[in-house]
């Protein structure tokens, strides 16, 4: 039986399994079978994490997190966890192969998952011209039209790389004003190839084989026109990956796993969160890497209470023997 297992494989995850490491606990860290490195490895310049004066690229900094990790004696597993036993002292987690490995404590760090329009067109439509990931597909749309959905940092981060390829880009936002941070917007709006489609919502993604267009609805007059495009990228938020402890864990009104207080202890003893899954606010890679060293030194101190009274309990009984 392990001491502790890692579900996930961003800076939360990582950086929980470098403090676990250290502190000689011999994690498992569970990655994934597909996305290695949470969402960092679909980003290209990461400017903000401290230590990178000269920026890094995300996949590079996720490599270098999970070398470190390594070093120290973390086991990366590259599979799925398809279910959470979190009742009685020792937990349980099931990959999608069948396995099934034990620990005494679990840190749930699987981030979150891109959100999605909900509108006609965008799941038949994925992969042919719409995408939630600029640095994966930005590519293929050299010379076209394109258009970024959204009106946060992430969307002015996609929309200013995307104009290294694309001919124009339209950023199309529900308000008339962004919530980006000032530096994203300043760069967003000096950029030539971008134009702002203010008060406006995507209906429909249009096209039959390949993105075609979109149509547009008015938040202000409700009247509705079509735009001809190539390209649809998605950049409205992400939802916390929060499927495999419904029922199990207390969530918050935001969706996000409770934890006590600035602690990453859950509701269920033995069984921490970190990382995106439980900050609905601030979601930045180094928040994240943050809140993963939180849990780790939680766990720390709480597989120690558990030794402690493992102790107890025997030296309790040898006294009653000797006073018998």
């Amino acid at each position: 039986m392990r001491q502790v297992i890692i579900i996930g494989s961003g800076p939360a995850g990582f950086s929980a399994a470098i403090y676990a490491a250290r502190a000689n606990l011999q994690p498992l860290l569970v990655a994934s079978s597909v996305e290695v490195g949470g969402e960092l490895t679909k980003t290209t310049d990461v400017e903000n994490f401290p230590g990178f004066p000269e920026g890094i690229q995300g996949p590079d900094l996720m490599v270098k997190l999970q070398e470190q990790a390594e070093k120290f004696g973390t086991e990366v597993l590259y599979d799925d966890v398809v279910s959470l036993d979190v009742d009685g002292p020792v937990k349980k987690v099931t990959l999608g192969t069948g396995a099934v490995h034990e620990a005494s404590a679990v840190i749930y760090a699987t981030g979150s998952a891109y959100r999605k329009l909900g509108v006609e067109g965008e799941e038949r439509l994925s992969g042919h011209g719409v995408s939630w990931c600029a640095t994966c597909d930005g590519f293929f749309f050299r010379d076209k039209t394109i258009a970024v959905v959204g009106g946060g940092d992430s969307a002015m981060e996609e929309a200013t790389f995307l104009t290294r390829f694309a001919s124009k880009v339209y950023v199309i936002h529900r308000k008339d004003s962004l919530r980006a941070s000032k530096i994203m917007q300043e760069r967003a709006f000096a950029n030539e190839k971008i134009e702002f489609i203010w008060n406006s919502t995507v209906d429909e993604i249009l096209g039959e084989l390949e993105t075609t267009g979109v149509r547009l609805r008015s938040t202000v007059d409700d009247s509705t026109r079509e735009l001809d495009l190539q390209g649809v990228f998605v950049a409205i938020g992400n939802d916390p990956r929060t499927h495999l402890v419904h029922g199990k864990l207390d969530l918050t009104d935001q969706g996000t796993i409770w934890v006590d207080g600035r602690s990453s202890r859950t509701s269920v003893p033995g069984i921490f969160a970190a990382g995106d899954v439980i900050d609905p606010t601030y979601r930045q890679a180094a928040t994240a890497a943050g809140s993963g060293v939180v849990a780790a030194l939680d766990v720390e101190h709480f597989l120690a209470s558990l030794e402690d009274a493992s102790v107890e309990v025997p030296a309790a009984e040898a006294a009653e023997v000797i006073a018998g």
